[in-house]
């Protein structure tokens, strides 16, 4: 399957700021007040959510450095495997591989925490393609809960973030983007 046949079956859009694919495929219709769940939450926020979400090999098919005050269980589908670079507020980093190789210890399901910096690619490393007609993807989704909206998301600041996290300058350059 390729990347375009992927994106029509599924109806996904790009996902702005942020790079891939996206479709919301659900949101709870009950809805929590604003304050109810603490000081993070102001605004009044879904239950929670769902999304598909698509990592390809082209410029902007992969998730850039952002954080968001909720947990995000990621659950990895079908294709290329993807490494998640994660930040943490103590100052640790790990990268987690998300994908079909259990004994090589990747994982089919992750939660990326709160208020830790994450981004997400394909593995370095495979064939590379020129167009969307072809080349590597991942197909993963996400939950979240409470849901996600908009106001959640912080996009990360290229040279902050490798002030912060210097061991892992090479990915933090991979999984940013340069200010328009």
């Amino acid at each position: 399957m390729t990347v375009l046949e992927l994106i029509q079956l599924l109806r996904l859009s790009p996902l702005p700021g942020e790079g891939g694919y996206f479709r919301q495929t659900w949101q709870a219709p009950e809805r929590v007040a604003g304050g109810t769940l603490g000081a993070r939450y102001p605004g009044e926020k879904a239950l929670g959510t769902a999304i598909y979400y698509l990592v390809t090999d082209d410029p902007d098919g992969f998730s850039a450095m952002h954080r968001l005050p909720t947990d995000e269980v990621y659950h990895f589908y079908l294709g290329d495997p993807v490494e998640q670079l994660l930040l943490h507020p103590d100052g640790g980093s790990e990268v987690v591989v998300l994908g079909q190789d259990l004994r090589a210890g990747q994982r089919v399901q992750h939660v990326a925490p709160r208020d830790s910096w994450q981004g997400t690619r394909l593995v370095p490393g495979g064939p590379s393609a020129t167009s969307l007609r072809a080349g590597r993807w991942a197909l993963l989704g996400t939950t979240m809960a409470p849901g996600f909206d908009v106001s959640d998301y912080q996009a990360g600041e290229r040279a902050a973030l490798i002030a912060a996290w210097p061991t892992q300058a090479e990915r933090i350059l991979a999984l940013t983007r340069q200010p328009q």
